[in-house]
């Protein structure tokens, strides 16, 4: 009988990225916590990894992001308030997005090396054992989340498990992407992975988007610090290492995704949650229907 995988406990979130995309509005605000309708993106992608069974957020930080620390903590003075108003509601949202205490962590990425160099720094509080990676930035919408949907095939397959989306030719310059074999429901195995190919050398339009679900040997290659393309440490490079040494699988789930690190993505995200928002939504459609084009 095949051995069951280790369970996946802990999820790394890597957000020390500048934002520089959206200055000014990042110069003192981090990316992470623009806001889509009312919560801040990084909130999506903890309740994301929270619905998957995630026990454990290690956030990979840099300077100035103090308020995301802030943001998972309580504010008791704001939910004194709340209750003397008795606004239950507004209080029940606060609350209900806080992990237990002792179930977040934060260690910093001192040099903005890369995603492999961010993920490379939460090696001490993995430990040695499987974790997911969520990237805020690609909020994916769904019903199960991302997340559950690779867990589905993790638990089945055990190994690395990454979230995949085809993308248009001309895009994959910006992605990893999967030299895809055998294909089983919603999971492609994956036979080889380049980071950021142009177009004519690309062995798919199969692109690795921001969810993973990596093993601790991943460690290993990446305290190699090769740089790769960009010159960055590359979680791709580390993670094509691994395979014919653990099962790899991609899984294109059906979650609707939304590119939150670009303004355009950001502004659809908004528009649509909020369309699909009873409270919310009929009132903006009939805005959008009068918004002069």
């Amino acid at each position: 009988m095949a051995r069951k995988p280790q369970p996946v406990r802990k999820a790394v979130l890597p957000v020390a990225g500048m934002g520089t995309r959206f200055l000014p509005a990042t110069k003192a605000v981090p990316k992470e916590m623009l806001p889509v309708v009312d919560k801040p993106v990084v909130q999506y992608a903890v309740e994301e990894a929270r619905e998957a069974g995630i026990e454990q957020f290690i956030f990979v930080t840099g300077r100035g992001k103090a308020i995301i620390e802030d943001h998972f903590d309580h504010a008791y003075e704001l939910e004194m308030l709340l209750k003397s108003r008795d606004k239950t509601s507004e209080l029940n949202s606060l609350l209900e997005g806080l992990p237990v205490t002792g179930a977040v962590s934060f260690t910093r990425q001192q040099k903005p090396l890369g995603l492999g160099h961010a993920v490379w720094s939460a090696r001490h509080l993995v430990g040695d054992e499987p974790f997911a990676v969520l990237l805020p930035d690609d909020l994916m919408v769904g019903t199960p989340g991302g997340l559950s949907q690779m867990m589905d095939v993790y638990n089945d397959a055990g190994g690395v498990v990454v979230a995949a989306e085809e993308k248009p030719l001309e895009e994959v310059k910006r992605y990893g992407v999967i030299s895809p074999g055998e294909i089983k429901g919603k999971a492609v195995e994956v036979k080889d992975v380049v980071e950021k190919p142009k177009p004519s050398k690309a062995p798919s339009r199969l692109c690795i988007i921001g969810r993973y679900i990596l093993q601790p040997e991943i460690f290993v290659e990446l305290d190699r610090k090769e740089a790769g393309a960009g010159g960055e440490i590359q979680l791709t490079d580390s993670m094509a290492r691994l395979i014919g040494r653990v099962p790899f699988h991609a899984v294109k789930t059906d979650c609707a995704r939304y590119d939150c690190g670009d303004k355009v993505g950001f502004l659809q995200a908004n528009i649509a949650l909020a369309l699909a928002r009873p409270d919310i939504g009929p009132a903006l459609k009939d805005i959008l229907r009068r918004v002069p084009l």
